[in-house]
């Protein structure tokens, strides 16, 4: 069959829209305990991984990282929420929305609405802030991964949590502009962050020595923001330490954490 330009030209607006269209089906919600709608997808077959994304980001961010590649190619289910204040899910503006841990709620909720009898999480900077907390109160945590993150969440009055609050509710300094003007310029709900850090998940140093779960504790080699992720490992019993090449903003995305990552978890 010859097709001429008209043709070739309408084949290829249907294939756009059929990709659009399934890329929309992918997108799931549930209404958490307090009414707020929880955006989530959930792809592939197999032992389900939950992905808990960073600060000023949403689920989409692991959609072009080697890392959800590798693991849908492996034969994982494939999960990844949109926390509340982000992406499509609802972006409340009262306080009491995020206090009392309200993330890891949803996160609770989520893997009860999916029957997950057991499952494997990994998070990447803040999403290792919250995760670290769904260890202490989720037991269906098989293996975590905690990247791009050291010990300094443990301190309730971290100063760099602080300092972005602060940014997010106006006060912007030298060091928070990046942030807040990144923010904006992907239309992200200033109001929200600002609750996310104000009421940001607080895991004790004693809480992490609590925790049972085999963990890989993993960073780039040019990633200190968050503290030292070294001395995060060591305060976990089970966990495990690795160092790749990268920054904290692009770590995430690289082969060399998706192979640790898989690494781990296959053994």
């Amino acid at each position: 069959m010859v097709l001429n330009k008209k043709s070739i030209k309408c084949y290829f607006v249907l294939l756009l829209l059929s990709i659009n269209a399934n890329v929309l089906a992918q997108i799931n919600y549930f209404n958490s305990y307090d009414g707020n709608k929880i955006a989530y997808t959930d792809e592939g077959k197999g032992f389900p991984v939950l992905l808990i994304h960073g600060f000023i980001n949403t689920s989409a961010s692991w959609n072009k990282t080697e890392l959800k590649k590798d693991l849908l190619e492996n034969g994982y289910r494939v999960i990844a929420p949109d926390l509340r204040g982000n992406g499509d899910s609802d972006k409340p503006h009262k306080d009491e929305a995020y206090t009392n841990d309200a993330e890891i709620e949803d996160l609770i909720l989520l893997a009860n609405k999916l029957e997950l009898n057991n499952y494997i999480a990994i998070g990447y900077s803040r999403g290792s802030v919250v995760l670290t907390k769904l260890l202490t109160r989720d037991k269906r945590i098989t293996k975590a991964v905690l990247g791009g993150m050291g010990i300094d969440f443990t301190n309730p009055n971290w100063d760099r949590r602080l300092l972005f609050a602060a940014a997010f509710d106006g006060k912007i300094t030298k060091e928070t502009k990046g942030a807040v003007d990144y923010a904006k310029s992907i239309g992200a709900d200033l109001r929200a962050l600002h609750l996310q850090q104000k009421y940001q998940p607080v895991t004790s140093k004693k809480e992490l020595s609590r925790i049972e779960t085999k963990i890989l504790v993993i960073a780039g080699d040019k990633d200190m923001d968050n503290g030292n992720p070294k001395y995060l490992q060591e305060a976990i019993l089970n966990a495990k330490f690795r160092i790749v090449e990268g920054d904290h903003n692009g770590t995430y995305k690289t082969k060399s954490f998706a192979l640790e990552v898989i690494k781990f978890l296959s053994k």
